[in-house]
């Protein structure tokens, strides 16, 4: 009965129109005050205690600081730094976009920022050369999904702050699987250039040595705000949130000296990213009042005791959960999808025994999944209107299923070999 009630609540309360965050206050409330014999007064104070936490107040910082670099045209000269790297590499700039998306993931934190930047740049320019366009809006979109997983990660922020899980940690625990898969991305955009040279016009022009460093000496602002933010972090020196506020004060000056940051630019990013995090705000409300009833109510251990009876081992536990998140991943975007299903399944895969930490990663990535998945798919929306709607989003879409694919294969490897994602934080902390 109370299974129906919770489904049945949150499905009308989602169907009636009204903003996700508040279907899942609404459903959460309802319980609430249903089957705990109306403490609803319980959530007000929950809400309280997490938008009064020290650490989710790190995320506006996060979304301001990758604003200002959207809007300065630093991606610009990033892009213009790396590419004569891969000038002689079969695939070229599609390299380029990988490793360009790498870097500006580092700063911006965000996965939708960083197909932004970097494919306003890169789009024009590869069309320009006759690169195959499937072949870019796919390394694109891709690449992009980098900028949740490469520290500083606007999703790692939120699931260190709902689940009291070391942010410091969970920054450090993304930076192997964030290289990792981006060398995936590379050895399948290296084999693909070389089956298919077509795909990718070769440019056999040598360039001087000198002339790489030279053009890497172009990005040490980037470099230096990287290390800035997150050296304060792993060594102690800074919180999450004030390694954040020194984050925004180097991006604004590099961004006035390096990139053409005006006054008007600044506002319009301080404009965007207050509607941003108002909006992952009010899904994490909703979520909070959700999470407090479900925890009232027993739900994990009820859950917890489900899996124990079913005599499922636990990978085959965490197999369902990876399903379920693909399946949702199609119909909500990764933020919303991860601060919804918290409250259940953080405390169902810690139940089973796994690192929290590892959590934080593994289910990072498989919400990265839901960035190239359509309908919802934000990564696919951001390139489609990058071309112009030149191509479509279904085009987009079947473009990035070799990306989508690489993610599921990252998975599978961090799943057999998690000490990938354990061995920094366990090696610096």
């Amino acid at each position: 009965m109370f299974w129906a009630n919770l489904i049945g609540i949150m499905v009308v309360s989602a169907s009636t129109g009204v903003a996700l965050g508040a279907a899942l206050g609404l459903t959460g409330l309802a319980l609430l005050h249903v089957y705990s014999n109306g403490a609803t007064s319980l959530a007000v104070d929950a809400i309280w205690s997490v938008f009064n936490s020290f650490t989710l107040s790190a995320v506006p910082l996060f979304i301001l600081l990758g604003e200002i670099l959207l809007r300065s045209g630093v991606s610009s000269r990033a892009y213009t730094a790396f590419a004569p790297v891969f000038r002689r590499v079969p695939g070229g700039l599609l390299h380029t976009n990988i490793a360009v998306c790498t870097l500006f993931g580092a700063v911006s934190g965000s996965s939708l920022s960083t197909a932004a930047a970097v494919g306003s740049v890169a789009y024009p320019e590869m069309t320009r050369r006759g690169y195959d366009k499937n072949m870019i809006v796919g390394s694109l979109a891709g690449g992009g999904t980098l900028g949740l997983l490469i520290p500083p990660s606007l999703s790692f922020l939120i699931f260190g702050a709902l689940t009291e899980t070391s942010i410091g940690r969970l920054f450090v625990a993304g930076i192997l699987p964030g290289l990792m898969i981006g060398a995936m991305f590379m050895a399948y955009i290296f084999v693909r250039s070389l089956r298919n040279p077509h795909l990718a016009p070769h440019d056999a022009r040598a360039l001087p040595l000198l002339a790489i460093i030279r053009g890497f000496g172009q990005v040490w602002p980037l470099l230096v705000l990287v290390l800035a933010v997150i050296g304060s972090i792993i060594g102690g020196i800074a919180t999450p949130t004030e390694a954040a506020g020194i984050g925004v004060l180097l991006a604004a000056i590099i961004s006035s000296i390096w990139g053409d940051l005006t006054f008007r630019k600044l506002l319009d990013a301080i404009f965007h990213s207050t509607l941003l995090f108002a909006a992952i705000g009010f899904v994490v409300l909703g979520a909070t009042i959700l999470a407090q009833s479900v925890s009232i109510l027993g739900v994990p251990q009820q859950i917890l005791n489900l899996v124990a009876e079913s005599g499922f081992d636990r990978y085959s536990i965490l197999l369902i959960v990876v399903l379920v998140y693909l399946i949702l991943g199609c119909f909500f975007d990764g933020l919303s999808l991860m601060i919804m299903t918290l409250p259940v399944v953080f405390p169902l895969l810690t139940g089973l025994g796994f690192d929290p930490i590892w959590i934080g990663v593994l289910i990072t990535i498989v919400i990265e999944i839901g960035q190239v998945t359509p309908p919802v798919g934000l990564n696919l929306s951001v390139l489609s209107s990058l071309t112009n709607n030149e191509i479509s989003l279904g085009r987009v879409a079947k473009a990035t299923v070799p990306y989508w694919m690489i993610h599921l294969f990252a998975v599978v490897v961090l799943t057999a070999f998690p000490i990938i994602a354990l061995f920094l934080p366990n090696l610096l902390f």
